[in-house]
């Protein structure tokens, strides 16, 4: 997987420079790359969950998610790679010292056939007990079919993962904003957009090909807007539920339209 995610980069049409308010990036065009192994499932160590590995995480280290219709079929993968881990500390006058552990991740959407669709490179962070994630990570690229060959600039809010999170507490909400444009003017504002996020009562078992997690469950509103201007909004959305283990991440997606109806799942089949 080394040598797959440095060919990776080598081959990739456009950076993404993301920090953690976000940055400028471009969503680059599909390539060939070599077929991947078969999914297995592994086994890992479980970790206490704490900011020196938000999410367990380690450098080096592969993960993998499959993306599964209504009717359970699988329709693609996202693959991510661990590059750093890294640690700063901050002290303001009279308080403690806070700090913060980032880990920065390469990642990668692919089709059955194994070509690319898109690329992402995105910033986790800890703070406290809280794990952030990306939220360029939760982008909805089919929102930007019609814009390309333009230039595209990601601005993120960072998702919030408490390590342990109060049953019926409310989260932040979290997401992206995709400002679209031509060299001479701005066109359109593509937005994905995570609000009214609580936390259910209590753990549950989830298993899923990587292996069986206990998890805490956050359901969310899912809000996908292209704003062309100020008057002009079109919007749709429907409803999120995710699935995670503070020692070993997002394990679960589950996505559901406007009227209930579940259109997809996401589900960690390697680690």
């Amino acid at each position: 997987m080394h040598s797959f995610f440095s060919r990776l980069a080598a081959t990739a049409t456009v950076l993404l420079l993301l920090s953690e308010p976000g940055g400028a990036q471009s969503v680059p065009n599909a390539m060939r790359l070599p077929r991947a192994a078969a999914v297995s499932q592994l086994t890992f160590e479980k970790v206490t969950a704490d900011c020196a590995h938000p999410f367990g995480l380690r450098e080096g280290q592969n993960l993998e998610y499959q993306l599964l219709n209504s009717r359970g079929k699988v329709t693609g993968v996202w693959r991510y790679r661990v590059l750093s881990i890294s640690s700063d500390t901050t002290t303001a006058k009279k308080q403690r010292a806070i700090v913060t552990t980032r880990v920065r991740l390469k990642s990668g959407h692919y089709d059955l056939q194994n070509q690319v669709l898109a690329q992402q490179d995105l910033t986790y962070f800890c703070r406290n007990d809280t794990v952030f994630t990306d939220g360029v990570g939760i982008i909805n690229y089919d929102g930007l079919k019609s814009f390309r060959d333009r230039k595209l600039a990601f601005e993120g809010t960072p998702v919030a993962w408490p390590n342990q999170p109060t049953a019926g507490s409310n989260l932040a909400a979290g997401g992206v904003t995709v400002q679209v444009s031509s060299p001479s003017v701005a066109i359109a504002k593509v937005k994905t957009t995570l609000r009214q996020r609580t936390v259910r009562p209590g753990k549950v078992s989830v298993t899923v090909p990587a292996g069986n997690f206990s998890c805490y469950v956050v359901e969310s509103q899912r809000e996908l807007a292209t704003q062309a201007r100020t008057d002009l909004i079109l919007k749709s959305g429907g409803r999120e539920v995710d699935y995670y283990d503070p020692t070993a991440g997002i394990v679960k997606v589950e996505y559901y339209d406007k009227k209930g109806k579940l259109v997809q799942t996401r589900v960690l089949a390697k680690r």
